[in-house]
């Protein structure tokens, strides 16, 4: 589940209130999920016969961005490597359905969390796979993954039998919506014959159980249900059913997977190999319908959520369905009979009619918000309502949290046949929307602003609901000279778009536009394409929404094009006279000069990957004054390996370097995301906390510490105090955050006070680097979650960097707490990243959730400068 705050009702026309909705209690949240988009003009039905008029507040959960992370190296390895990727064969159009296949069984575990619920294990999941195909023709099962714990991600696709002719006629139709969506409009053939996919999205979070339960449930009856209303959704759809999207999580009972991501955070960035198997399902499949099922809030949430609303979506066409559809699950849900007083169950609840801030759908980074962007014109995050999890788990008797889980998988079910229902009914304008979304984006059109009059039906539209944008005509991501400190970023960008199904061309020869000259190379996203809106959302700045709601959900800016280190740029029209070509992968960066000594820039990531590998092979390498580093030509050969492996250049240089740089091993008490970041990079890390250090520990085997959660000075025990105290007199500390600042005071590094800004506050902010080792090729953006600042320098005390005069959010929610302090003016020139002979003390968040790409590389320069600060080798 989300985790947030609320507030109460948007005002709604009058309606009679049943007594089951006055009984409001306190809500329990733990998930994440939401908001999509809508076409013509159509009426919301059914009207609700009583809703609630206010809610609860609702708070955020403990963040897993807060905890230190213990993730093994292996489950970075699998979410680094390729070989996760059956998903080649989902995408096969050339057979038909069914796609049968004898599932080998998972060992018994009886430490399976969800066993002593009542619920599916893991293990038993593939036995009852293979006992659904046997039903009959309708359900195959494929793998679409692995996740990052190594276990089977199970696809289960429910449709009428189709020959192999008839599977490549439907793939031919979903092409055709997407591709030629003004043609598919005017198509008889899509109206009459097209099947509208549906996907079913279950267990994203690993302690929020029942959906997988449920949806098994309901694929036993659709297999075999003789029903006129079955064969006529079968014969007129396809069912996709994710089972578990995070099979970790739901053997050990945690909401992240064995990497330690929350995957419903992950969309943006995809560093998971559970949400790239997610992601590609929406490419793929082109679902216009969505259900994302997630527990838990009492009463069952069910999204449109409240404001702000993504400005990059078709909003009026999501709206207009997903409100639609919402009060067909509301009314499946309560009629099937809970009660507070009886079964402690509240009636159930929609954010964008009974709530007014609190659960809004503005990132792209949660599922239904995401599957927006591939046309899905109807898409849900359903909180069921009895928690189980947690503490809940941990305390209640198992009878009674056997029949709270009975009840989410009623509840889960009531919504996924409601749904159904609604496909089932709506086809041709669930169909007919989805060509609009894709027509729009191609032809360049005005996104609708909503209102009652384009939602009619909607109860409450006012203009806190509008959100639109203006989309430029293309964004280039410039080649040449100027940019060739961020060619590994600019080739992973455009990877990026490419796996996201954005269209990037590559200009064949350089072209003039603006006024300025762009080289033979540059990429040209060109905006009129059918999911014009994802190309927006992952390239635009984004917007400053401070003023808009008291606070947000969740981020609020995420801006890859300020954030992953390539220039990126908007042009005000396409470019003529340069041969524009398709690219389905970046041109490789891979190169090594093939005479002289070597220097391999640290900007990015793959850099810093590509300098750990050299020295862990034991190459003599020395750090210039600019930061980057000079390799010997004598090395060539591993110079060579390494810029295949990472995909950077080895360019010829006579600079000597003055600094060795050696073998670094970093202790970290970091977040999962963090923890990811540095094995991204390359470095040798250990996780530590205030745990690991009580019990005792090497530090004879570190030569840095990384310290951003999770690590207390004063919860240290003496002989882990003194013991630290000795590491830190010889060795470096790079410190993240207050927890990082905190330690920093407590040891007596760095003479520098830290100032905390409002815990609330998130987005990309502008930045002024220092010239310095550390910052020298540093972008001018910068990210913060709960900002911070240093004040009160001592001598010998750097700045490294500084936030922008001003207002530096760029993008984001960064208001000043309640007593007035905190906010973006009082960070204003303040520095965010300072620097000693024995500390380096980062405000900013260079590794968030492993993210802003375009700031790894000042941690990897801070772990680098810290290791050969201490002497260390």
């Amino acid at each position: 589940m989300r985790t947030t705050r609320t507030v109460s009702a948007r005002p709604v026309p009058a309606r009679p209130v049943s007594a089951r909705s006055v009984l409001i209690t306190a809500l329990a949240l733990t998930t994440a999920g939401s908001l999509l988009l809508t076409p013509h003009t159509a009426v919301a039905d059914p009207q609700p016969p009583g809703h609630p008029s206010g809610r609860p507040p609702v708070h955020r959960e403990a963040a897993l961005d807060r905890e230190a992370a213990r993730t093994p190296a292996s489950a970075a390895q699998r979410a680094l490597g390729t070989a996760e990727a059956p998903s080649a064969a989902i995408a096969d159009d050339s057979r038909g359905y069914p796609r049968r296949q004898v599932l080998t069984p998972d060992p018994e575990n009886p430490a399976d969390k969800s066993i002593k619920l009542g619920l599916t294990p893991y293990h038993a999941i593939a036995p009852k796979l293979n006992a659904l195909q046997a039903l009959g023709d309708r359900v195959s099962v494929e793998v679409a993954g692995r996740s990052a714990g190594g276990h089977r991600l199970y696809l289960v696709t429910v449709t009428a039998p189709e020959t192999a002719r008839q599977a490549r006629t439907q793939a031919r139709m979903r092409e055709l919506i997407e591709n030629a969506p003004a043609l598919a409009a005017k198509s008889p053939e899509v109206r009459r014959s097209y099947k509208a996919p549906v996907f079913l999205n279950n267990n994203i979070h690993g302690n929020e159980w029942e959906g997988t339960d449920a949806s098994l449930k309901l694929i036993e009856r659709l297999a075999t249900a003789t029903d006129a209303r079955t064969r006529d959704l079968l014969a007129h759809s396809r069912l996709y059913f994710n089972i578990t999207a995070n099979p970790d999580g739901r053997i050990a009972g945690t909401r992240a997977n064995a990497g330690g991501f929350d995957m419903n955070r992950d969309f943006a960035t995809a560093s998971q190999p559970e949400t790239r198997a997610m992601r590609q399902i929406m490419v793929d499949k082109q679902p216009a319908v969505l259900l994302d099922l997630h527990g838990y809030v009492n009463g069952t949430l069910i999204e449109p959520t409240t404001p702000p609303h993504g400005e990059n979506y078709e909003y009026d066409l999501f709206l207009k369905n997903t409100y639609a559809n919402a009060l067909r699950m509301e009314a499946a849900v309560n009629g099937l009979g809970y009660t507070p007083a009886k079964d402690g169950v509240e009636p159930a609840q929609i954010p964008f009619r009974d709530q007014e801030e609190g659960w809004d759908d503005w990132p792209p980074i949660f599922t239904p918000q995401y599957a927006a962007f591939h046309g899905t014109v109807a898409a849900h995050t359903v909180e069921i309502p009895m928690q189980v999890n947690n503490n809940a788990y941990n305390t209640l008797p198992q009878a009674e949290l056997r029949r709270r889980s009975a009840i989410n998988v009623d509840v889960a079910g009531a919504a996924l046949r409601a749904t159904l229902d609604f496909v089932r009914e709506r086809r041709t304008s669930l169909v007919a929307d989805q060509i609009e979304v894709f027509r729009r984006g191609a032809a360049g059109a005005a996104q609708v602003p909503v209102s009652e009059e384009t939602v009619p039906g909607v109860p409450g539209i006012g203009p806190e609901d509008v959100y639109t944008t203006t989309f430029p005509r293309a964004y280039v991501i410039p080649a040449g000279t100027g940019a060739q400190r961020s060619a590994p970023a600019a080739a992973r960008l455009v990877d990026h778009l490419l796996a996201n199904d954005v269209r990037v061309t590559r200009a064949d020869r350089s072209f003039r536009l603006g006024g300025r000259t762009y080289a033979k190379g540059s990429y040209v996203v060109d905006m009129r394409q059918p999911k014009r809106g994802l190309a927006n959302v992952l390239l635009a700045d984004g917007r400053d929404i401070s003023d808009k709601v008291s606070a947000m959900y969740d981020i609020s800016g995420w801006s890859l094009g300020r954030l992953w280190g390539a220039a990126v740029e908007t042009l005000p029209r396409m470019p003529y006279g340069a041969a524009l070509r398709p690219v389905r992968a970046a041109s490789p960066v891979a190169y090594v000069a093939p005479r002289g000594d070597l220097r391999l820039r640290l900007d990015d990531p793959n850099e810093v990957a590509a300098l750990n590998s050299l020295l862990r092979q034991g190459i003599e390498v020395r750090r210039a004054a600019d930061g980057s580093a000079i390799v010997p030509g004598s090395a060539r050969r591993q110079a060579l390996a390494a810029a295949r492996a990472y995909d950077v250049a080895f360019h010829a240089t006579k600079l000597t370097g003055t600094v060795p740089l050696h073998r670094t091993r970093v202790a970290a008490a970091v977040t999962a995301g963090e923890l990811f970041a540095l094995r991204e990079m390359n470095f040798e890390v250990t996780p530590v906390s205030t745990d690991v250090l009580n019990a005792g520990f090497d530090w004879s085997s570190v030569d840095v510490l990384f310290v951003s959660a999770g690590l207390e000075y004063d919860d240290l025990t003496a002989p882990a105090r003194t013991a630290l105290d000795a590491f830190l007199d010889g060795h470096g500390l790079v410190g993240r955050g207050a927890t990082g600042a905190a330690l920093n005071t407590a040891t007596g590094l760095l003479a520098a006070k830290p100032v905390e800004g409002n815990g609330d506050a998130n987005g990309v902010v502008r930045v002024v680097n220092s010239g310095s080792t550390l910052m020298s090729g540093a972008p001018g953006h910068g990210f913060v979650y709960a900002p911070v600042w240093f004040t009160d320098l001592g001598p010998g005390v750097r700045v490294e960097q500084a936030y922008a005069a001003g207002n530096p959010l760029v993008s984001g929610h960064w208001r000043a707490s309640a007593d007035g302090s905190g906010g973006p003016a009082d960070a204003a020139g303040q520095a965010s990243v300072v620097s000693g002979t024995g500390a380096v003390l980062f405000g900013t968040e260079p590794l968030f959730r492993d993210h802003p790409k375009g700031e790894f590389a000042q941690v990897g320069r801070a772990l680098f400068s810290m290791a050969q600060a201490s002497g260390t080798t």
